[in-house]
């Protein structure tokens, strides 16, 4: 824990990718721990066994899932925190919401309760209220050195799945495990970035032109 008043480091500047497609317009992309995986099927799905088919959606609904959680949310949460003191990190409009450092350890929380716990048979060593009741302030790199293993964690398991397996019944459906932490991660990430424009009376910039092409600036360093 740290006091208030300590000045927060500075993050590390964030890295840009520009990746060019020819013949059409440029999209957007970033430095991806995590590359997006594109199911290519060169017959007839319908000549396909069921199961296979299967196990290829299962499989890209897992890479997805990680993929937004590492290389859209987390980067976009270090772009606030980039911006923002200890102090503005920890403040909160009424006793009634969440600061950002309440809600990164939320994140933290939910995702290992369903994912590492959940479905990699880790053990359950949340504590979900005081994820909100935190109230001495956690350092902006201690807390994004939290958020960044916690989700090394989660793609380590969401890797180890078998797709063939995503119905499986647990105590819920593997399905029901993976989907709903990634809503959850994504609305909570989109309350982060309201708190920072709030609070630092300034535009993120993700996304920004150059000669009319889209460019993604935000990119997630290595775990």
């Amino acid at each position: 824990m740290h006091s208030p008043d300590q000045n927060p480091t500075r993050l590390p500047d964030l890295q840009v990718e520009k990746r060019s497609t020819s013949g059409r317009r440029n999209r957007l992309s970033t430095t991806a721990k995590f590359p997006r995986e594109v199911i290519l099927i060169d017959q007839d799905p319908q000549a396909i066994p069921f199961d296979l088919r299967a196990s290829e959606v299962g499989r890209a609904f897992l890479t997805r899932a990680a993929d937004f959680l590492a290389n859209e949310y987390v980067p976009k949460i270090e772009r606030c925190l980039e911006k923002l003191d200890d102090q503005q990190i920890w403040w909160r409009p009424n006793q009634e919401s969440n600061s950002i450092g309440n809600l990164i350890l939320h994140l933290c929380g939910n995702s290992r309760q369903w994912i590492i716990s959940g479905l990699g048979n880790n053990p359950d060593v949340r504590l979900r209220d005081q994820e909100f009741a935190q109230r001495e302030v956690i350092a902006r790199d201690q807390l994004l050195s939290h958020l960044r293993k916690t989700l090394a964690e989660v793609d380590a398991v969401l890797k180890d799945v078998n797709p063939q397996v995503l119905l499986e019944h647990r105590t819920i459906d593997i399905l029901e495990a993976v989907f709903p932490v990634t809503e959850h991660f994504s609305m909570h990430t989109g309350q982060i970035l309201l708190l920072t424009k709030l609070l630092t009376s300034s535009g993120l910039r993700f996304y920004e032109f150059e000669d009319g092409t889209p460019l993604l600036r935000v990119s997630s360093p290595s775990f």
